[in-house]
């Protein structure tokens, strides 16, 4: 692996919240593209690290990916139970990947849930385009939970976030 991750810093936040909008956008993952109102959450890492822990992946002083671990309660998480850790906006830059960094930070994700006290499971979204990243949760163990399915906007008819969690 060459590089590490590690917390966010405070002058890395702008840059992980564009990588983060940019992958959303370039995926075609925003059904509004540039209008997006989700797009100002994506580049709000600040706004992430003052509630949850934002990780990034580095290399030679760049970044190259990052996601936002949500312990078991905290107040980022959209389907956590108790005792469960939320992984939430993992995103890889263009040219970091195919070199593991998405899956190095949801490793890291998984540490840190077994780190915490009473944490039995954790568990994260995904839309039905993702399908890359679908086959790297299911290898790192992660599995379906379709009765854990759901819409953030309901005004949008059809738009449903996949659930996977993997217990510990």
């Amino acid at each position: 692996m060459d590089f590490a991750i590690r917390p966010a810093a405070d002058d890395e936040y702008d840059t992980l919240g564009e990588i983060t909008a940019q992958a959303y956008l370039r995926d075609g993952l925003l059904d509004f593209g540039e209008d997006d109102a989700y797009l100002g959450e994506l580049r709000n890492v600040g706004k992430r690290a003052a509630a949850a822990q934002v990780l990034i992946a580095a290399a030679d002083g760049q970044v190259l990916g990052g996601v936002t671990f949500v312990p078991s309660g905290g107040p980022m998480a959209d389907i956590a139970r108790p005792g469960e850790a939320e992984i939430r906006m993992l995103a890889v830059s263009r040219p970091a990947r195919g070199r593991g960094v998405g899956e190095a930070l949801v490793r890291a994700c998984v540490d840190r849930a077994r780190s915490v006290e009473g944490c039995t499971g954790v568990v994260l979204s995904t839309q039905r385009a993702m399908r890359s990243a679908h086959r790297l949760y299911e290898r790192l163990g992660f599995v379906r939970t379709p009765d854990r399915d759901w819409n953030p906007l309901p005004e949008l008819d059809g738009f449903t976030l996949l659930t996977y969690r993997l217990t510990l």
